[in-house]
């Protein structure tokens, strides 16, 4: 059976060379027994004015898509 862990980390390299031709990257913290998910912003990513739309439109809504389990996510750059 797949992890909840690995679900994320295979949603996440689905949309990680997006953000590596940009500079940059994204790390999964933690997943919090009540399924919120925690990531940090890496790189050009950390600092890009358009991080929260990254984060929202990019990152959440991938995460959201393949692995439904998660309840929340919270970016710990904010």
């Amino acid at each position: 059976m797949e992890t909840l862990y690995n679900k994320v980390q295979q949603a996440l390299d689905s949309i990680r060379p997006y953000l590596e031709a940009d500079g940059g990257n994204v790390e999964v913290i933690e997943i919090t027994p009540d399924q919120t998910l925690k990531i940090e912003l890496k790189g050009a990513c950390k600092t890009c004015n358009m991080s929260h739309m990254t984060m929202k439109s990019g990152i959440e809504e991938t995460i959201r898509r393949a692995v439904p389990e998660i309840k929340q996510i919270v970016s710990v750059n904010n």
